[in-house]
């Protein structure tokens, strides 16, 4: 029996579906994979290191949307597209820094998906103390980490 039109674009809506989830399940299936040479810091942790003004270099990777929408940011942090991180790394202020230094990334990702993305590419650059900030805006927000406000304009 052959099917007719409607059956067949059903069918090839549902095995579409099919697909889609199988493919989601395989992207949550490898999410600890995807964390693999990024350590993560506390928003505790961050934030006792700018309260006793230790060095440290805060990146805002938060989408553009979101940064826009906000009217603050971390406390000294420099905000950054992540897909313009390795073209930034040889301008200010990022060409400056000490591959030593503590480096740190932030999204408002629900698993911080952005932040350690952005600490892959700075890792893969040579920075050797590189860490993905832990729960991200959110969490900062809810412990009342120092914020200043952003540039206007961004």
């Amino acid at each position: 029996m052959i099917p007719n039109r409607t059956s067949r674009r059903s069918l090839i809506m549902l095995l579409s579906c099919v697909a889609f989830c199988y493919q989601g399940a395989q992207i949550v299936a490898q999410a600890p994979a995807k964390t693999a040479g990024v350590a993560f810091m506390t928003v505790e942790e961050l934030k006792s290191k700018l309260i006793t003004n230790e060095p440290v270099v805060v990146i805002d990777v938060r989408a553009t949307d979101t940064y826009a929408n906000s009217d603050k940011k971390i406390k000294g942090a420099v905000h950054l597209k992540v897909r313009k991180i390795t073209q930034r790394l040889n301008f200010p202020p990022l060409k400056d820094v000490p591959r030593d230094r503590t480096v740190v990334t932030y999204c408002s990702c629900p698993a911080d998906e952005s932040a350690i993305a952005a600490a892959r590419i700075f890792l893969e650059n040579g920075f050797k103390n590189v860490r993905a900030l832990k729960g991200g805006w959110r969490e900062w927000v809810k412990i009342s980490g120092p914020t200043e406000a952003k540039p206007r304009g961004m």
